[in-house]
């Protein structure tokens, strides 16, 4: 039982989560992409858990997890049909940490004239800046941050138009979404303000497609607070695993901010600082 890592390849990252509720075991499996889901179909004996994360369809295999656990790691193999790949996982550290005693001075991570510091990743870069905003012109490239962070306040301002969707990575491994979808499209743990499929806001606030929201983010460890437009939305919650698009599933490491370009585009950013603990 516990949090289990899988670096699948270069920038794509899994997880798996393992406990015990009502005398009973219960899976949880993060892709690659997508939300956090829990797994039905599994079976566990000793130390050997088998998992059908997709059943068989028409023209379509079935894709099946092989685990097995010795300490620290889970150890196995992805069978899609024919296909079979091994796979290496890694228990997760738990991050209990307490906050810093002072943190420092908001430093700018966007300078308002160019993309220095940052630079795309994935597919065509329509990342721009024009006016002083940093605006992603396009459907194409995400954006990632030269530099890493552990534990930092953040501080940025965005505006996302009618029925566009992006997100705003911790670590490059949680994302604070950012969406002005309709209603029915997401339920409230992939609305604008959650961590993705993962904490949804316990405060609902105007939707206003199209002006600036300010989101204020703290992070320690695995704790986030999330303050939107002066209002608390998140109020130290735990974030219990990687969200869908991590760079990878290393959670006691650093990671960079990073923007999703590859949803939709149209949407701007301003004021992006961070401070770091003393």
């Amino acid at each position: 039982m516990g949090h289990w890592g899988f670096n699948i390849k270069a920038g794509q990252a899994a997880w798996l989560g393992v406990r015990e509720k009502n005398g009973a075991l219960e899976v949880w499996q993060q892709p690659t992409g997508g939300h956090v889901r829990q797994i039905q179909d599994f079976k566990a004996s000793g130390a050997h858990l088998s998992l059908t994360l997709s059943p068989a369809a028409a023209g379509s295999p079935a894709v099946m997890w092989e685990l097995d656990a010795k300490g620290d790691k889970l150890t196995g193999v992805q069978k899609i049909g024919e296909d079979i790949r091994p796979l290496s996982g890694f228990r997760e550290p738990e991050l209990k940490r307490a906050a810093p005693k002072s943190w420092s001075k908001p430093e700018a991570l966007f300078n308002g004239k160019d993309l220095d510091g940052w630079e795309p990743m994935g597919g065509e870069s329509h990342w721009v800046v024009q006016d002083g905003l940093l605006t992603n012109t396009a459907r194409g490239a995400n954006l990632r941050s030269k530099r890493t962070f552990q534990d930092f306040k953040l501080h940025f301002e965005a505006n996302c138009p009618d029925d566009a969707n992006s997100g705003f990575y911790m670590r490059g491994r949680y994302e604070l979404q950012l969406e002005y979808e309709p209603l029915t499209k997401n339920p409230p743990e992939r609305r604008i303000g959650a961590i993705y499929g993962r904490i949804a806001p316990a405060v609902d606030l105007p939707r206003k497609p199209g002006e600036w929201d300010t989101f204020d983010v703290t992070l320690v460890g695995r704790r986030i607070t999330v303050v939107r437009n002066g209002v608390t939305t998140i109020d130290s919650k735990e974030i219990e695993g990687i969200t869908g698009g991590a760079l990878d599933a290393n959670e006691g490491e650093p990671g960079p901010f990073y923007i999703q370009g590859d949803h939709t585009g149209g949407l701007k950013f301003r004021n992006i600082t961070v401070s770091v603990g003393k």
